[in-house]
């Protein structure tokens, strides 16, 4: 899969999974939802219940700024499956601005959001390197 084609999977992705690494190396993945604005991507803490407000993701990206994102497409017919992840770094955004025009983007994209807050903190990723496969690329 080129470069173009696995931007425009991603992009078109409902959610992702973002996997971010702690201080000591430990994995964490959790599924977002997301936006991407040129060679950016966007996700950010929203008011749906959450266990705490302290999220691992933000400690692990304040340690160790590296992360990835995946989007993958399942069917039971196994030569339409696809996966692309990009990887790139990220940064915490709290502004109240930045904040707001990243839940523009996200409303935009998602209806859900019309109803649901956007309270930020916001994640913001440059997006350094695509990988992708597809089962039809090699059918």
């Amino acid at each position: 899969m080129d470069e173009a084609e696995a931007r425009r999977r991603f992009s078109s992705a409902e959610v992702a999974v973002l996997a971010t690494v702690d201080a000591t190396g430990a994995p964490h993945a959790v599924p977002v939802t997301f936006v991407v604005d040129r060679d950016t991507a966007w996700t950010a803490v929203d008011g749906k219940p959450k266990r705490s407000a302290a999220l691992r993701r933000h400690d692990n990206i304040r340690a160790n700024p590296r992360v990835s994102l995946l989007v993958q497409h399942w069917d039971a017919d196994w030569s339409r499956l696809w996966w692309v992840r990009a990887d790139g770094t990220a940064v915490l955004h709290e502004s109240e601005d930045t904040v707001r025009r990243v839940a523009g983007l996200l409303q935009a994209k998602y209806p859900q959001y019309q109803h649901v807050p956007v309270a930020g903190p916001v994640i913001e990723i440059s997006l350094r390197g695509w990988r992708g496969w597809a089962a039809a690329d090699f059918a």
